[in-house]
């Protein structure tokens, strides 16, 4: 087996153990959704969308992107035990730090926030609750990280599996008896049950224990701070921007409107960007490791890149071939107005899939000054793309301004890593990206019919030939069915 398969091959498994992951998130993610839309209605989707937004916005104010930066320093320490268990020590206590100074801040400018958010004061103490939720996570980032950073993938699987699973047990039963009052308690005990199992799972990892006080914490991670600085900065500019657009909407159509933009947001983001969150638990920690040597950095970029293409390109036609139904199995009838502006959003995934690839080099080589400068650039279009979209053509506009922020990160994205690292894809991408393009551009045409007969006809020979075309090509570079062959074969024995 050839080194370049070998590599494909681990893509494609760390693909299928969070893939399995993701799948089941998306299932628990539908379940919650379903009967938040159910139980909550619009009104309260706004809520809790604006009150998730706000956390993530304080949260990325606050927790200095350790989550992120950690793992690169984590993962470059990973080859000596005792500079491992150093940094794990350092991370510990910047984890408390920031998850600490997280919850002071939510707690201090509550009636700000409230006001900012809803218009009113009224919020204030639901929010002062909420505060608990920030430190739960950010201590729960911290165990994610380690098992992330040492590349400890079963154990990170189930951590996500189970915190997961239980947090849905814990709340779809309080929405059920206390309706909209149900979402600040709701929302502290799904933080509580990932912080439990992230804790239980990290515990398994046997690191040797290293004291170090206060200030060699901060002596000591002044590097990852540094980075992790950036980080939280790029963070809170795409929150900031993102919670601006709700805020908008907020004030202009009310907070139906924002409970529709949040569930089409969801589906392009969440669901389908579940893609992007199970091939990134090994592919950061693999070019962290690398980081050094253009060459290797480049080679493991054109892999990722290349496989997630191929391997979102089909989820995509089916999410523009179901869109309707999905929405109506993942939210309810009512939520029927985001079936467009999916729909337009969906196509810019796959430019979406192949800049994310490469934006990872950024933060690997720790170029912390080009990314935040890059990031002001990509919110700021973000923000002035989707305000208008939506002030002129409604949700249906926001969606084709999604489509053009992709498109716009694609090319930028490319530009600058040929510039600045000499990076470029094979023209055996660009053949395969063509390929995939056409197919779900099809795929949107085809949606748009109406004659359901023909619609649905055209629509399930495109999906047939692009996963045919998406199997040839991964079989070509991993040869995953062969193995598929010689398993079946030694399970016949």
């Amino acid at each position: 087996m050839s080194e370049s398969q070998s590599s494909y091959q681990q893509v494609v498994k760390t693909m299928s153990l969070f893939g399995g992951v993701q799948v089941f998130n998306i299932a628990i993610t539908l379940v919650r959704s379903k009967m938040m839309a159910l139980l909550l209605g619009l009104s309260g989707m706004g809520i809790a969308g604006l009150f998730n937004s706000t956390l993530g916005l304080i949260a990325a104010l606050t927790n200095f992107g350790l989550m992120t930066s950690s793992v690169k320093s984590i993962s470059a320490a990973a080859s000596d035990q005792d500079e491992t268990a150093h940094t794990v020590a350092v991370l510990k206590k910047l984890i408390w730090f920031t998850g600490i100074l997280g919850m002071c801040c939510t707690i201090f400018f509550s009636p700000w926030i409230s006001r900012l958010a809803f218009g009113n004061t009224d919020y204030s103490w639901p929010l002062i609750w909420i505060s608990i939720a920030l430190l739960l996570t950010q201590l729960t980032n911290g165990h994610l990280a380690v098992l992330q950073g040492l590349r400890k993938l079963n154990h990170l699987a189930k951590a996500n599996l189970a915190g997961s699973f239980f947090g849905l047990l814990v709340t779809i039963p309080l929405y059920y008896l206390y309706g909209t009052a149900a979402i600040v308690p709701a929302i502290i005990l799904a933080a509580a049950c990932a912080l439990f199992f992230s804790w239980f799972y990290s515990r398994k990892i046997k690191v040797k224990q290293v004291k170090v006080t206060n200030l060699e914490a901060i002596e000591s991670g002044k590097s990852m701070l540094r980075l992790g600085f950036s980080l939280s900065f790029i963070g809170l500019l795409t929150t900031l921007s993102a919670y601006l657009v709700q805020i908008f909407i907020s004030h202009s159509g009310g907070l139906q409107q924002v409970g529709l933009y949040n569930a089409g947001s969801a589906i392009i983001n969440t669901y389908v960007g579940l893609v992007f969150s199970a091939m990134s638990m090994d592919y950061f920690p693999r070019l962290a490791a690398v980081s050094e040597s253009n060459d290797k950095v480049r080679e493991i970029v054109k892999q990722q890149a290349l496989m997630v293409v191929l391997i979102i390109m089909p989820v995509i036609i089916v999410f523009l071939a179901f869109a309707p139904l999905i929405v109506r199995i993942l939210f309810s009838a009512d939520f029927m107005p985001i079936v467009s502006f999916i729909s337009l959003g969906m196509l810019g995934m796959l430019f979406k899939a192949a800049s994310w690839s490469m934006g990872y080099i950024l933060i690997a080589k720790g170029d912390s000054k080009l990314f935040i400068k890059t990031s002001i650039f990509f919110n700021s279009v973000f923000l002035i793309n989707n305000v208008a979209a939506y002030h002129f053509y409604g949700l249906e506009g926001v969606g084709f301004s999604f489509l053009v922020n992709f498109v716009i990160h694609f090319i930028c994205v490319l530009w600058l890593c040929q510039k600045k690292y000499e990076f470029r894809f094979s023209v055996e991408f660009y053949r395969i990206f063509g390929y995939c393009v056409l197919f779900c551009l099809f795929g949107f045409l085809a949606s748009k019919f109406t004659d359901g007969f023909l619609k649905y006809s055209l629509l399930a020979v495109i999906l047939c030939l692009s996963v045919a075309f998406s199997f040839y090509e991964l079989d070509k570079k991993t040869g995953f069915k062969q193995i598929i062959i010689d398993k079946l074969k030694k399970n016949d024995r």
